[in-house]
């Protein structure tokens, strides 16, 4: 049978990857395969650190999609693939690869999931995480400065040039193709309980 595909979208710093791990916790890790959309960023490294720290990451011609489709389609196969690894402080893909097997369910996550027809129809259930702007950017200010070795200064040259433009342009009208959006990021209990019910529904997981 063909694993139920769950789509988690929304802006940077909304809480997608809250709500990707309530549903991990819920199914089991061993029932749950995941894919981040920011793996599949293409690999740029003919350019030197400047040139890629200064590309657009946020518009959807930054990504191999078509290459994420393709492996969302083995994965529903019942196959597995191996997904690229990016370097988010090099801004640059690693030569290394990740083995993701194919399991029950397959979460796909990124900002920009359901800007891509051929992606989005692969879904089963597309959910969108819906959080002020405010508290988005302090979550991604965070984040970028301790995890991916960002200063402040550029994280918010970064927001204001693309982040920002690219959300109003892409990830915001794709909420229109949410089944479900949960407010309040990843936090709202009520809508979280929703989605794994009716993701219980379908995979016939036990709770």
């Amino acid at each position: 049978m063909a694993p139920i595909v769950i789509g988690v979208a929304g802006g940077s710093g909304s809480g997608k990857s809250t709500v990707v791990r309530r549903i991990v916790e819920s199914l089991g890790d061993d029932q749950v395969s995941v894919l981040e959309h920011d793996r599949y960023y293409r690999d740029r490294n003919d350019l030197r650190l400047e040139e890629r720290a200064a590309l657009n990451y946020d518009h959807p011609d930054s990504l191999d999609t078509d290459l994420l489709v393709q492996h969302v389609r083995t994965l529903r196969r019942g196959e597995a693939v191996d997904a690229p690894v990016y370097d988010f402080a090099r801004h640059a893909r690693t030569p290394d690869t990740t083995r993701i097997a194919a399991r029950r369910a397959l979460i796909i996550e990124g900002i920009l999931i359901f800007a891509d027809q051929a992606l989005r129809s692969l879904m089963d259930i597309k959910v969108f995480v819906d959080t002020d702007d405010d508290t988005r950017v302090i979550r991604r200010l965070q984040r970028d400065v301790a995890e991916r070795g960002r200063t402040m200064d550029s994280v918010i040259e970064q927001y204001l040039g693309t982040v920002k433009p690219m959300h109003l342009e892409f990830v915001e009208p794709s909420k229109r193709y949410a089944d479900l959006i949960v407010p309040v990021g990843g936090h709202n209990a009520v809508a979280i309980d929703l989605l794994l019910s009716l993701i219980r529904s379908v995979t016939g997981a036990a709770r």
